[in-house]
């Protein structure tokens, strides 16, 4: 596959630093292309400019804003524009391909400031932004200069379509499901166990709800335990844990890609409780292919990832009786579980890297025909005056 080799240019919008899936997804993909043949340069920014890949170029240190239920780490204004205007200069790129280029951010700045073959992919799926409406006069024409778009979902398609009234091809993220279906089940997290992944101390990572849910779950299932990995300092979350219940819970931090993968093949049931802000779910994913049992809210981009129930079990979203409702006739029936898991591991390859990546490479190659190598643009006069209002 990826018979042509190309120079490809991969912006990502967030801090390489912080844990996210849109930077976990670049990581994958230019990884998965470089070991293709393929030339790679990410750029990103980065609070620690020393320990990135050899790949990823530093763009600069991010700053933070509220966006999407969550806070967004990106890079914006007339230095940075500079910084991206030298890195395609230097890049001699076939094509650049720009992570989020909706929102102010350096994948934003490189629309601008390119001509020639430029695949956007958007990754969020959020009602109607206000930043949108403050820089759509020019936002619209940066994005009608993307050669294709790619959406990671049908959620994520449909935000787009609401907030810039263009269309685009769903390919969702791409995991590395063959390191998944290599767990070793570990005995410490077996039995009636429930899993959680995730920076639970973000609201929309919904663990409250779980919380709220565990009183009930724990009557009728009296030996349940709650293993929660992920980056967050466990203090403020076990005040909310009943006394009586928080023997039950085990906070395991950060866990590696292997130890993620034993995990996913132990645990009993894996929740996913998020309210809300999510394209896709590659932790879904990734419970999928390694054979757990997903529990997860309703909302849009989960309910299109588990077929709408065929793949792992779904509830209301926010509610926590029927979180407890739905884990309680899982954890009882053990060969519906059994059924579940059978039926995610094979969804879970259908986002194997192998199956994605051609999916994308196959958008770049139809981007390319025809076209000569990315330049810079002729004309950034606007994007400079929208540049400088911006930063004083």
């Amino acid at each position: 596959m990826l018979t042509r080799t190309l120079k490809i240019g991969i912006v990502c919008p967030y801090s390489w630093d912080t844990p996210g899936g849109v930077q976990n997804h670049i990581r994958d993909l230019a990884e998965f292309l470089i070991a293709a043949g393929h030339e790679v340069s990410v750029l990103a920014p980065a609070m620690d400019e020393e320990n990135l890949p050899v790949y990823v170029v530093h763009a600069g240190k991010p700053i933070s804003i509220p966006y999407n239920g969550a806070v967004a780490r990106v890079l914006f204004g007339p230095v940075a524009f500079s910084r991206v205007r030298q890195w395609i200069a230097q890049g001699d790129f076939d094509l650049l391909h720009l992570h989020e280029p909706a929102i102010p951010s350096i994948s934003l700045l490189a629309c601008w400031a390119a001509d020639g073959p430029m695949v956007g992919t958007f990754h969020a799926a959020a009602k109607r932004q206000k930043i949108i409406f403050a820089i759509g006069p020019i936002l619209e024409p940066a994005i009608e200069k993307l050669s294709a778009r790619i959406a990671v979902s049908e959620a994520a398609r449909l935000t787009l379509t609401d907030h810039l009234d263009t269309d685009a091809v769903v390919i969702p993220n791409g995991i590395y499901a063959s390191r998944y279906q290599e767990g070793t089940p570990q005995e410490k997290w077996q039995g009636n166990t429930i899993g959680f992944i995730g920076r639970f101390e973000e609201p929309r990572k919904g663990l409250s709800i779980l919380l709220e849910a565990l009183p009930v779950i724990a009557r009728f299932a009296p030996d349940v335990k709650v293993f929660v990995a992920g980056p967050g300092d466990p203090k403020e979350v076990e005040k909310q844990i009943d006394p009586q219940l928080r023997h039950r819970f085990s906070f395991l931090g950060k866990i590696s890609e292997e130890e993620k993968a034993d995990f996913m093949s132990s645990i009993a049931i894996y929740v996913a409780p998020n309210t809300g802000g999510e394209s896709f779910g590659i932790i879904l994913a990734e419970a999928l292919a390694g054979g757990a049992c997903v529990v997860a809210s309703d909302i849009p981009a989960f309910e299109d990832l588990l077929g709408q129930g065929e793949f792992g079990g779904l509830f209301k979203s926010e509610d926590p009786t029927e979180l407890a409702k739905v884990v309680i006739e899982l954890l009882r029936d053990k060969d519906r579980r059994e059924n579940l898991s059978r039926a995610g591991r094979l969804r879970g390859q259908s986002f194997d890297w192998n199956v994605i990546a051609q999916r994308i490479y196959s958008v770049y190659e139809m981007s390319i025909v025809g076209s000569e190598k990315v330049k810079l643009a002729s004309d950034t006069r606007s994007w400079n005056r929208f540049l400088s209002k911006d930063d004083k």
